[in-house]
């Protein structure tokens, strides 16, 4: 990530199946307790059938927790939980007299509003609000959350898939090694929607049992939802911090190996190319990692190539590895910043996450994930994989501050 300055994560704010913030996330590690369940908060032909992860808690619980005073997308709601947990998390001195960003990620902005209104007007088109359908995209989710953080000085959104949200923490530190902020909101959120759970369905990559990753029988993955974010800051706004930074972002690499619309390169060659550039950038060799949070959705075809790549960088020597969607599910475009908090708390805490469901290793692979919990672990460095759609592949390393 070049050299001439360092980005710290000051703060870390998260929301997801197991948890609605960063300490029932760890309990429901220590416990290796999954979100996954039956369908409760969407009206959809498949309730019952297919598993998926929601956050525990109704729009209107969310609605209270957030403060919003109106009822805003679920994507909205959750994204806000999660930055204010992480902003207050940071704690930074002095915030109002910094320059702040806010980086958010999403691929399903305020589509739940939209399939609300549709089913009010294709049965009477006199019926139906007009404002449900007006925030429909996903730049909408993040103006709505940056107001209501009060960040007024620089604010995107990005949507590249799986990968939008560790995209968004890499752009959110090249902001600040750019010298164009002080302080970055970086991370993303996606809420469960119809639309969505159809995507999937016709892919056929849905698993109707709690999902496998990188289990020879793995079948398909199970969605989730929920919203992360991490708290980058400079090297001059973490000496004036409280308490010590969590680590550094010490390495980040997005490649496009532009294979095919949905499905991986089968040898891996975007998951290749994002890693061994997120290690040159970091200035770290493969024996270096210390735990890697894989992308993990358990479908045949990302564990596949994924473990392919991961063979190619680190063969002989694996250091341990596990899918934590093993616990939230796959959620989409928030799964890079959920797992970005992770990585950070694996290096505060020196635990390594279990994959959970694991007991067959990959006959085409020579390693195999950790299946439980592992604690007091000198973890140092994480490498955190995000792949998305299109052969969008990021990896992001985290190293001890």
């Amino acid at each position: 990530m070049g050299t001439h300055s360092t980005v710290y994560i000051a703060g870390l704010g998260v929301i997801s199946a197991i948890g609605n913030n960063v300490a029932e996330h760890l309990d429901a590690f220590k416990n290796e307790r999954a979100g996954m369940a039956g369908i409760t908060l969407i009206d959809t032909i498949h309730k019952g059938k297919l598993p998926v992860a929601e956050v525990k808690l109704t729009n209107e619980e969310l609605v209270a927790k957030s403060g919003f005073t109106e009822h805003n997308s679920r994507t909205a709601l959750l994204s806000l939980v999660a930055a204010r947990e992480a902003i207050s998390d940071a704690n930074i001195p002095g915030i109002d007299n910094l320059r702040v960003g806010f980086v958010s990620a999403n691929t399903v902005g305020g589509m739940d509003k939209s399939e609300d209104f549709f089913v009010k007007f294709l049965a009477d088109n006199s019926k139906g609000k007009l404002r449900d359908v007006y925030d429909h995209e996903c730049g909408s989710m993040t103006e709505i959350v940056a107001d209501q953080l009060g960040i007024t000085d620089f604010m995107t959104t990005i949507s590249t898939a799986c990968s939008s949200s560790a995209n968004a923490i890499f752009y959110g530190a090249r902001l600040i090694k750019s010298d164009i902020v002080d302080v970055v909101v970086a991370g993303g959120v996606d809420s469960l929607t119809k639309f969505t759970l159809n995507g999937f369905n016709t892919l056929m990559i849905l698993d109707e049992a709690f999902c496998k990753p990188f289990d020879d029988n793995r079948k398909g993955l199970n969605l989730g939802e929920g919203a992360g974010y991490v708290v980058l800051v400079s090297e001059k706004v973490a000496a004036t911090l409280s308490k010590p930074a969590y680590c550094k972002l010490s390495g980040c690499n997005n490649s496009n190996d532009a294979y095919h619309q949905t499905a991986s390169s089968p040898d891996g060659t975007g998951s290749y190319m994002a890693m061994q550039g997120a290690l040159k950038k970091s200035g770290l060799q493969p024996a270096d990692i210390s735990y890697i949070n894989l992308h993990g959705t358990g479908t045949p075809n990302n564990d596949s190539a994924e473990g392919t790549a991961v063979k190619r960088v680190f063969d002989p020597h694996y250091p341990p590895m596990s899918s934590t969607k093993s616990f939230t599910g796959h959620t989409l475009g928030a799964s890079g910043g959920i797992e970005a908090v992770f990585s950070a708390l694996a290096i505060r805490h020196q635990i390594i996450y279990p994959n959970l469901r694991f007991t067959t290793r990959m006959h085409e692979l020579p390693f195999e994930p950790e299946a439980h919990l592992l604690t007091d672990k000198p973890v140092k460095h994480v490498m955190s994989n995000s792949f998305g759609f299109g052969g969008n592949c990021t990896s992001l390393i985290f190293s001890e501050a």
